[in-house]
């Protein structure tokens, strides 16, 4: 991890510093940092409930394990198959976030789960935002549902599934140059095979069914089980996020796997955002002399907030071991690209360690910071503390951030090398499927 440049110190935003000289104000650091650490613990118990629907063999079990980073065969994945395998809402918590939970719901329109009390049945007032899935056209069922839940002032989205396959259905028309085999003058199908046209032209059916049916603005995104870096998935994480509450955005966030760059910088954003709340909390409770240096913290705290960024990020043994599983990769290759300490590598001698490395480079930080904060008693040890601890956390977080990127890369690399062997062999630039989305 590379030193601090005094030059180009973090700043906390006016917003941040606002509340806390209001918190500090009368001098009592004990107050400031439990209400620091009070709103981090809050932040950890918001729980975000996703609803999942579908009519049967559409892939809706298969999108709950994806969005839960699970492959369907996994220890705790939802069960799939082509007849409904859902007959009430079933639960599945995230595997590394307990409090983000997807809801598996039995499919619309069946004589138990009939258009006109669906909602009422599945409990509708738990979810945050609904996912209405279908794997061909949206059916009426569909369109009744999302009226409804617009009615009732939640956000729903469409997502398409199987798109591979229906690239898959298209390529047959084409001969092996990608030129249309039978040229009839009543085909919509381009002369030339276009992977981005079919999928535009299946989108667009698909709005233009649900704006006949009276849904307002739909947006439609497709997806694929077999490859979620394609297609729309990142997309559709993008939009989740964003349209979520500010409150609930950081653990949908965390929750995600990292399938785009976009998803990743978004990550860390909304976890750099906490890092002063955190060096305030771990300079005054529970917090302690460091040998050797002239700074007081919570060592504990500070090695679970580093052990957190690894977890989301996914740079621990077991988050590589699955990601290297699904992608036909090695660990090793995975962990060839990783410069920071996993998870499990991180011990509180490391983060004294880190501290070390950046206390020489924070003098400048400390004057600044007591340029604001009037300091008494404890408040000048934090002054000192403070700035050390936000500076190795921004850091270690820079540098996961980095890693994570860096392991995307090598699993993208890995995909297109696959599609370059698999267009040698049968020239399609699809994988081809019939199980999963």
């Amino acid at each position: 991890m590379a030193g601090v440049d005094a030059k180009e110190l973090p700043k906390i935003s006016e917003e941040d510093m606002e509340e806390l000289t209001a918190a500090v104000g009368k001098g009592n650091l004990t107050e400031a940092a439990a209400k620091a650490k009070e709103a981090l613990e809050m932040a950890d118990k918001i729980t975000l409930n996703i609803a999942v629907t579908g009519e049967s063999g559409c892939g809706k079990s298969s999108f709950v394990n994806a969005i839960r980073g699970l492959g369907d065969t996994d220890d705790d994945a939802a069960d799939t198959g082509v007849n409904e395998t859902t007959m009430q809402p079933t639960a599945y918590p995230h595997p590394s976030y307990p409090n983000v939970i997807v809801w598996d719901l039995p499919g619309i329109g069946t004589p138990k789960f009939k258009s006109d009390t669906y909602l009422e049945q599945v409990g509708f007032s738990r979810y945050d935002f609904f996912i209405i899935i279908s794997c061909t056209r949206f059916r009426t069922h569909d369109i009744e549902l999302a009226q409804e839940i617009q009615r009732q002032g939640k956000k729903f989205y469409f997502v398409r599934s199987k798109a591979d396959q229906d690239l898959t259905n298209e390529k047959r028309h084409y001969d092996e140059k990608g030129i249309l085999k039978q040229r009839k003058a009543a085909t919509k199908r381009p002369h030339q095979y276009s992977e981005s046209a079919i999928l535009d032209a299946i989108r667009e059916n698909c709005i233009e069914g649900l704006e006949a049916g009276g849904v307002v603005s739909p947006r439609v995104f497709l997806v694929s089980r077999q490859d979620l870096r394609n297609y729309d998935f990142p997309k559709l994480q993008e939009t989740l996020v964003d349209e979520l509450p500010s409150h609930k955005r950081l653990i949908l966030l965390r929750s995600l796997s990292n399938v785009s760059k976009e998803t990743l910088e978004k990550k860390k954003q909304q976890l750099q955002a906490q890092i002063w709340r955190k060096s305030l909390a771990s300079c005054a409770v529970a917090a302690v002399p460091i040998p050797g240096l002239s700074i007081v913290c919570d060592t504990t705290m500070l090695m679970m907030s580093l052990k957190e960024y690894c977890r989301d990020f996914g740079l621990n043994e077991n988050a590589l071991a699955t990601l290297a599983r699904q992608n036909n990769k090695l660990i090793a290759e995975l962990k060839a690209v990783i410069k920071s300490p996993l998870s499990e590598d991180i011990t509180k001698d490391l983060v004294i360690k880190l501290l070390t490395k950046c206390g020489a480079g924070t003098v400048k930080y400390s004057t600044y910071f007591l340029n604001f904060i009037p300091v008494v008693g404890s408040i000048l040890s934090a002054a000192v503390s403070f700035p050390t601890t936000k500076i190795m956390l921004q850091n270690f977080l820079d540098a996961a951030a980095a890693d994570a990127l860096r392991v995307l890369e090598v699993v993208m690399e890995g995909d297109v090398s696959n599609r370059e062997k698999q267009h040698k062999k049968h020239p399609s630039p699809l994988k081809g499927s019939n199980i999963g989305m």
